[in-house]
């Protein structure tokens, strides 16, 4: 048994809560940090707004007080946008999680800073967090998982027993968990990733096929890799379930926010109209910024992210960015 602490009660929280709760020999309460909402939510049974069908288990309870919410945890997972994951921890006493583990589980990069999410809990928490934190990434719609749709993820750290301590406390029949020791890698696959699903979007929007998406999801791995390596991650970590599994999911699925978003973007819409009309947060538009930074900053060619980083913020037309990706100079393929 353990006691799970959610905090952020979107989509993927929610589905997260569900899932863990339905183990009847956990306890798990979730933070949603609006009252009147957690009051609902308390009431339905149901997250209505993000996540609609799926009801509550009688384990799962809510609440918006985050003290509440990570007493006696066992396991906080911080499960907020990205760029709210500073604001957020900033609210928590790091005493009282003093013998938690910390699972990250947003999947971007702060803006900015440029910082991973486990460099941003170790800023506001102490560097000492790193010894117990975990990140969970992988394909893993929260549609999905609520509903018992079987899934596969990975959780990875430092501390490699700790990760498989975790892996057995969350692995059930319907989510399937692998342990992993490649922080850095796992951390950076799930969040660069939504990059690539900008722009599979994109030339879905722009009415483009089969073709077009299989290379461009290809040589897209080939990018994230080159920076994730760069940035101290693992090869080898970008082929499996937080690289590759978590990308086709994200490129391909009718659930994907950030798909969505290029695919407007290919059919001429705005980017500031279509993110005034989603409720749920695309990762991707600021991670691309973010990664377009670190390439630079490293010198890692990423001739991708710069097209679509060109695209959302320097008004370059998807169409055009197509044609100068298409017509680059030629060049001998180099395998990952």
């Amino acid at each position: 048994m353990a006691n799970f602490s959610i905090l952020g009660a979107g989509s993927w929280g929610t589905a997260l809560a569900i899932m863990l709760a339905e183990q009847s020999e956990h306890r798990v309460r979730l933070w949603e940090f609006r009252p009147d909402a957690a009051m609902q939510l308390q009431k339905d049974r149901e997250n209505r707004e993000f996540l609609p069908g799926p009801p509550f288990p009688d384990a799962l309870h809510v609440t918006a007080d985050v003290s509440e919410a990570v007493d006696g945890a066992d396991v906080m997972l911080m499960v907020v946008p990205a760029q709210v994951v500073r604001q957020v921890l900033k609210q928590i006493d790091p005493e009282q999680v003093r013998n938690a583990t910390i699972i990250g589980a947003a999947k971007g990069i702060e803006e900015g800073t440029l910082l991973r999410m486990s460099e941003v809990t170790a800023e506001i928490l102490g560097e000492d967090v790193l010894d117990r934190y975990l990140v969970l990434s992988g394909p893993s719609h929260a549609e999905e998982v609520s509903r018992g749709i079987p899934t596969t993820v990975v959780t990875a750290g430092p501390n490699l027993a700790l990760s498989e301590k975790v892996q057995h406390w969350m692995s059930c029949p319907t989510f399937r968990v692998y342990a992993g020791d490649d922080l850095v890698g796992v951390e950076l696959g799930g969040a660069l990733k939504n990059i690539i699903a900008l722009a599979t979007g994109m030339c879905d929007g722009l009415g483009f096929g089969d073709n077009t998406r299989g290379a461009l999801m290809t040589r897209g791995l080939h990018e994230i890799t080159r920076l994730g390596v760069a940035l101290g991650g693992q090869r080898e970590t970008f082929a499996g379930l937080s690289g590759m599994g978590d990308m086709i999911t994200t490129c391909t699925s009718r659930h994907s926010r950030n798909r969505f978003v290029g695919e407007q973007l290919g059919k001429g819409r705005t980017l500031d109209d279509i993110l005034k009309n989603m409720t749920m947060v695309a990762e991707g538009v600021t991670t691309t910024h973010a990664g377009y930074k670190l390439g630079q900053k490293l010198g890692v060619e990423l001739p991708i992210v710069d097209k679509v980083n060109e695209i959302l913020f320097e008004g370059l037309d998807a169409k055009t960015a197509v044609v100068e990706l298409m017509t680059r100079s030629l060049k001998v393929e180099q395998h990952l």
